[in-house]
């Protein structure tokens, strides 16, 4: 492939992330009065975040049962109101010592 190929796919990229950040913008000028979409809107982010996450944390060790040990741990301790550092060093500990084990 030629390096002018590699520039053409970069501005394609390019141009397409900018327009999906863009096109909202400019078709709702208005705020969004329907609760509905307000309410779907705020949970998108969570959405996205899990669906990236999840599958990430299932491939990341070398069993399964090492990382149901973590979301485990991780889902407990969050639950207990802990924060986000103390739940991801106590999680990969957990699964440290799970590794460790099996």
């Amino acid at each position: 492939m030629k390096l002018s190929q590699y520039f053409l796919y970069l501005a394609t990229i390019a141009g397409s992330t900018y327009l999906i950040r863009v096109i909202p913008f400019t078709l709702a000028k208005n705020k969004v009065q329907n609760r509905f979409i307000q309410s779907f809107l705020y949970y998108i982010p969570y959405a996205v975040l899990t669906v990236m996450t999840i599958p990430a944390v299932f491939t990341a060790t070398s069993s399964v049962i090492s990382a149901v040990c973590g979301v485990i741990a991780a889902v407990l301790l969050a639950y207990k109101g802990k924060g986000l550092t103390t739940v991801a060093i106590i999680s990969c500990v957990v699964v440290f010592l799970a590794e460790s084990v099996l």
